[in-house]
């Protein structure tokens, strides 16, 4: 295949967000206690312990732009050698043992599970093909995203995009400008939607294990996810009106011209709702019974989550007519770069979430003290800010447990001090469109368009439209909820 044509640069922070997100299977904690050496959660480590972390993001920006094909060729080696340069040094600094331990509860506990889920939302969303096309312009683009951030919240965002992308990309194919059209998918459909239920993103599903009550985020976030999708879907809008009235090429011949809209493969709908089901039954079900895989404690209701998505997948593979795939240009090239990459992000954050666990006595102690007053009361604002600030770069599901604890952790009375949970969860939810690694969804939509041939934004050309359009959103949310 071309390297154009496959440029799966498909990463997210600590990534594990979107769908996984959507459906919270992260662990409560980034590390467990275990025996033949010490947890790592309670070593006190220097910042100089982010370093591959770092490298492995700066990689992931810079070297598709300097370096393409040695980027497109061999990213899988380089996440290995920034994964490498962590996990060495960690060992001959505190034992092979304790190195072990840490990397295999990574894997065990939030790597698999997270290209579980991903594979399976993937999968299924992969075989349903809305047949028919329409013509793409303003007001349908319009509509059609906000069908997207709808379904957010109720397939979570890596199913929502999922779905919606390919009918997006094929409603805007004869538009010479159609990039922004999937900058602002990712804004709403991919993060914004996912915020009014635990369902929506992993941070509220962790939220809701921890005692938030389901509804809680419906109630309390309604408002504020509202203003914010109402707000880009006015300026997408605008913006949109505006490149179509540029377009000079509107009369050549649509690759997909209109026809009634229909869905082929049907039967992925059922499976995406087993998913969903299975992931919100595994928050629920407390069998109190756990599994020892390779000196693990795995509890069994995850792993029968896994095992049922799993089997989800191959029934799609099985039960979905081949047009449907083909409809949609189906590859597993994102999902084979995904599993080379998070590999490389999953290890090297190791050191940064245990930095960040430690709190005012870790080496983040100043950036964790701007969230309480002089009288030990939370500071919404700071709330809000610093969540979504880390949550723009690491993992929105540790980071929103780190500042949930730091909150005092309890969730009846986080709940009763609504201010400083909502911060918090808008935070972690909404900040994700910042960056491509935010959440999973978004490198996955972007590797999709790009595969259609869209020309989407650089890394940094995508940061520089986050912050022209998102930060003036974050700042009328701040006025207006969170002063």
């Amino acid at each position: 295949m071309r390297i154009d044509a496959v440029r799966y640069r498909i990463v997210d922070h600590a990534v594990r967000s979107g769908a996984v997100a959507l459906l919270g299977l992260l662990p409560l904690s980034a590390f467990a206690a275990t025996d033949g050496g010490p947890d790592p959660a309670t070593l006190s480590l220097s910042l100089w312990w982010g370093l591959p972390f770092a490298a492995m993001l700066l990689s992931i920006a810079l070297m598709p732009l300097v370096a393409g094909r040695a980027w497109h060729h061999h990213q899988g080696k380089i996440a290995a050698g920034w994964a490498a340069l962590f996990l060495v040094p960690f060992a001959a600094s505190f034992g092979v043992q304790a190195t072990w331990n840490a990397a295999l509860h990574t894997l065990l506990h939030e790597y698999l599970p997270f290209v579980i889920l991903l594979t399976a939302l993937y999968t299924v969303s992969g075989g349903i093909a809305v047949r028919g096309n329409l013509h793409g312009s303003p007001g349908q683009n319009t509509v059609l995203l906000a069908i997207g951030t709808v379904l957010a919240s109720i397939m979570g965002t890596t199913g929502a995009a999922m779905l919606m992308v390919r009918p997006v990309l094929r409603a805007n194919d004869a538009r010479r400008h159609n990039a922004h059209v999937l900058v602002f998918f990712i804004f709403l459909v991919a993060n914004a939607g996912g915020a009014l239920t635990p369902l929506g993103d992993p941070p509220l599903f962790l939220g809701f294990l921890k005692g938030v009550d389901f509804f809680w985020t419906l109630r309390h976030l309604l408002a504020p996810t509202v203003l914010l999708c109402v707000l880009l879907l006015g300026m997408f809008y605008a913006l949109d009106r505006w490149f179509w009235s540029k377009e000079t090429e509107r009369k050549r011949v649509d690759p997909t011209p209109d026809s009634p809209l229909g869905i082929l493969g049907a039967w992925n709908v059922l499976w995406l709702i087993v998913i969903v089901a299975a992931v919100l039954h595994s928050g629920i079900w407390k069998p109190g019974v756990t599994v020892q895989i390779l000196g693990q404690s795995l509890d069994l209701q995850n792993l029968t989550r896994d095992a049922v998505l799993v089997l989800v997948a191959l029934l799609s593979l099985a039960t979905t007519p081949r047009q449907a795939r083909h409809e949609n240009a189906f590859t597993w090239g994102p999902m084979i770069e995904v599993g080379k990459l998070f590999l490389g992000i999953f290890l090297t954050i190791i050191p940064v979430i245990a930095i960040l666990r430690a709190g005012s006595g870790g080496a983040l102690a100043g950036l964790v003290k701007l969230t309480s007053d002089a009288q030990g009361q939370p500071i919404a604002v700071a709330y809000f800010w610093l969540t979504g600030a880390l949550s723009s770069f690491l993992d929105n599901a540790p980071t929103y447990l780190v500042f949930f604890n730091l909150a005092g952790g309890d969730a009846a009375q986080l709940m009763a001090h609504v201010t400083t949970l909502m911060a918090i969860s808008a935070g972690a939810v909404f900040m994700g469109a910042v960056t491509y690694i935010g959440n999973a969804p978004n490198f996955m939509v972007k590797a999709i368009a790009e595969h259609r041939g869209v020309r989407m934004p650089s890394f940094f050309g995508y940061m520089g439209w986050s912050f022209a359009i998102l930060m003036p959103c974050f700042l009328i949310l701040t006025w207006v909820f969170f002063r």
